[in-house]
């Protein structure tokens, strides 16, 4: 009776300790598994963050640039008395940006110099930071309200590069085989999030 009773209690005591050992396991898998969801929860929120960049809306860059002149050779006879100056740049088209998905404000000037070539400039910009912004020439019309954030890339298009800083002057060339009769505004264009900032609608100066 002696070794019955003590056989008995040894096989309870290994009962318990294979019971202690099983929730023992199943907590450190559960503890791995939420180590694992932590990491791949911190690597999604990096790379939403990275690709959002958010905090670009409270940075500002200022750049400010002169108007760009061209110089030409001058003309047989030029330097005469009385000759007529050499022409200066021309604006041949304008307009004033509205707001689209971010407050937007300044004049859009498409503007010829002596020498044939094209430059957008854009005066007294003042716009939000973002991410991939860039100033577009397009066949879109500007419409106010959400209806124009995202109309820009449905047609004729084309970027003339990355935006240079959210507040000044700046100047943007246009390529010689762009013909301006097939654009008739400009928009600051995320490409990013394909949304206006902002746009203007061109007129002929």
């Amino acid at each position: 009776m002696t070794r019955t009773g003590a056989g008995t209690g040894t096989g309870a005591e290994a009962g318990a300790g294979a019971a202690t050992g099983t929730v023992t396991g199943t907590r450190r898998r559960r503890g791995r598994l939420l180590a694992w969801v932590l990491v791949a929860a911190t690597l999604v929120l990096g790379a939403g963050l990275y690709w959002a960049q958010p905090w670009k809306l409270w940075q500002n860059s200022t750049v400010n640039e002169a108007l760009p002149t061209a110089s030409t050779a001058p003309g047989p006879g030029s330097s005469r008395p009385g000759a007529a100056p050499a022409p200066g740049p021309q604006t041949v088209a304008q307009g004033s940006l509205i707001s689209h998905e971010h407050s937007t404000t300044g004049t859009v000037k498409l503007i010829k110099l002596p020498d044939g070539s094209r430059t957008l400039r854009l005066e007294n910009l003042d716009t939000s930071s973002g991410p991939d912004l860039r100033v577009w020439l397009t066949d879109a019309p500007v419409k106010e309200g959400s209806d124009g954030w995202f109309v820009f890339d449905d047609g004729k298009y084309v970027s003339l590069g990355k935006l240079k800083g959210n507040k000044g002057d700046q100047n943007y060339e246009i390529p010689a085989d762009v013909n301006l009769a097939d654009y008739s505004s400009v928009t600051i264009w995320c490409d990013r999030f394909n949304v206006s900032f902002g746009a203007a609608a061109l007129r002929t100066a």
